[in-house]
C-alpha cells in the first residue's frame, strides 16, 4: 500500500484525536508531572483520551500494525507498518492555553516515515505530507475550507532568517552554545511553538526551526511534511531523524548547510 492508501485513514484517527481533546482545552484541567524532580513535563487526561482513541482505531483497522506512542508506550515496532502518535505535542502550551500545540499522526514503512499529519483542533487546520507532497486545510479568509500546496521559502542567507526553538531551557550547556551560535546570525528568532513551528516551516513562514532531544514520536510525523513542502530535516550531525534526537529542519539546502556547521563547531 502507498502513503496515499492511508490518507483518508489518517483523517479518521485526526477525528477521533480532536473529539477527544477538545472538550480538554480551555477548561480547569490539571496536569500532571511525567518528570518529577527534573525540568516540567505536564501530561493531562486529554493527552490519555487522544491516544487511546487513536490506539483503538488502528488496533480495529489494522491489527498487524504496530503503534509507537508517547503516553502509552510501542507494541509490534518491528512490523512492517508502524503508527507514531503524539496526542498533544505542546501540552505546556496546551495547559496554558495557547492553540499552538497540535496532534502527531505518522506512519512508517520499514523505519521510514511515510506520511505525516499535523492537525491543530482548536483553529481547524491540518498540515499533512507525503515526503513528495504536502498540503494544508482549513478555514479560508472566508472562514469556508480551504486547502492548498505547502512549499517553504528560499532563504539561503543566515543574516535575513526566522528561526525557531521550542525553549532554550530544554538545552544542556554544550547544546545551547551551538543554538546560540546560530541564532547570533539569523534576522530573527522566536520560541514556544513546538510542531507548530515545524508546519510553519512546511508553511513558508520560518526558515530553520532547530530542537534537542526529541523523541520519535516528536518528529516522524513532520519528516515526511518538511520534506514534501521542499524542506530539509535532519540530525544535528546529517543523520536521518526518524528516530528523534537533536533535530534541524530548514527550508533550503543552502541554509541547511550553513546551520549545520555552526551546530557542528566546538567551543
Amino acid at each position: 500500500m502507498s502513503a496515499v492508501d492511508f490518507a483518508a485513514f489518517v483523517e479518521k484517527l485526526a477525528d477521533a484525536a480532536s473529539e477527544a481533546i477538545l472538550p480538554f482545552f480551555r477548561t480547569s484541567l490539571g496536569a500532571i508531572d511525567k518528570n518529577i524532580g527534573g525540568s516540567f513535563d505536564p501530561v493531562t487526561e486529554a493527552d490519555h483520551a487522544a491516544e487511546s482513541a487513536m490506539r483503538r482505531l488502528i488496533e480495529l483497522t489494522f491489527p498487524l500494525h504496530g503503534i509507537i506512542g508517547e503516553e502509552f508506550g510501542s507494541i509490534r515496532e518491528d512490523a512492517d507498518y508502524v503508527w507514531v502518535l503524539d496526542p498533544i505535542d505542546g501540552t505546556k502550551s496546551f495547559i496554558a492555553g495557547m492553540p499552538i500545540w497540535g496532534t502527531l499522526i505518522g506512519l512508517l514503512h520499514h523505519g521510514r516515515p511515510i506520511y505525516g499529519m499535523m492537525v491543530q483542533p482548536f483553529i481547524r487546520e491540518r498540515f499533512t505530507g507525503d515526503g513528495e507532497q504536502s498540503n494544508w486545510s482549513g478555514p479560508g479568509i472566508d472562514l469556508k475550507p480551504a486547502r492548498r500546496l505547502l512549499s517553504t521559502r528560499d532563504c539561503p542567507d543566515l543574516a535575513t532568517a526566522i528561526l525557531m526553538t521550542t525553549s532554550p531551557l530544554l538545552y544542556d550547556a554544550p547544546r545551547l552554545t551551538a543554538f546560540r551560535r546560530v541564532e547570533s546570525r539569523v534576522r530573527l528568532s522566536r520560541y514556544g511553538c513546538d510542531c507548530y513551528a515545524f508546519a510553519m516551516l512546511a508553511a513558508g513562514h520560518v526558515d530553520c526551526v532547530i530542537e534537542a532531544g526529541l523523541k520519535a514520536y516528536d518528529i516522524a510525523p513532520l519528516v515526511p511534511i518538511i520534506r514534501g513542502a521542499g524542506g530539509i530535516v535532519t540530525t544535528w550531525t546529517g543523520g536521518e531523524p526518524a528516530e528523534g534526537g537533536d533535530i534541524v529542519a530548514s527550508g533550503c539546502a543552502a541554509l541547511h548547510d550553513q546551520v549545520l556547521e555552526l551546530l557542528r563547531q566546538g567551543g
